[in-house]
Formats: structure tokens, sequence, C-alpha cells
């Protein structure tokens, strides 16, 4: 779960984020830090529509390189 200290620096910032939610690339949200609560996080999209996600998703800047959250598991069953 990302921390709040995180998601107020990128809320400050005002830097781009990506959210994974699965395998699939095109399944990921990109936008800004909105808002968040104990259990989600609120993200404005570049098309301007608001999204409310889950905390547990992988949140990581879009200039850095996308981490697939499948990778992990498949490695430890290996």
């Amino acid at each position: 779960m990302i921390s709040e200290e995180q998601l107020d620096k990128f809320r400050v910032s005002g830097e781009t984020i990506r959210v994974v939610r699965d395998g699939m690339e095109v399944n990921d949200v990109h936008g800004i830090v909105v808002a968040w609560d104990e259990s989600s996080v609120v993200i404005r999209r570049p098309n301007r529509r608001v999204v409310k996600l889950s905390r547990v998703y992988s949140y990581a800047p879009v200039s850095e390189e996308r981490v697939n959250p499948l990778e992990d598991t498949e490695s430890n069953h290996s």
C-alpha cells in the first residue's frame, strides 16, 4: 500500500503518475493525485475525469519504467 508521504509528494509536485492495476499495460491509469483516504486515491486523468482507485495498486511516476505486478508472483512459483 502506498504511504501518506508518497501520496503527498505526488500531490504537491503535480507529477503525472502511473497506476498499475494488473498485468496489461492498457489498463494502467495515468494522471495526477488529487486526494486520498485510508483505502483509496483520487486521480485526475488527462481528460479531466476523476477516478477513485484502491491504495493497494502500484503507484509510480510515468517517467519510471513500468513494473508488472504479476512478475513477482510468477517468479515465486517457478
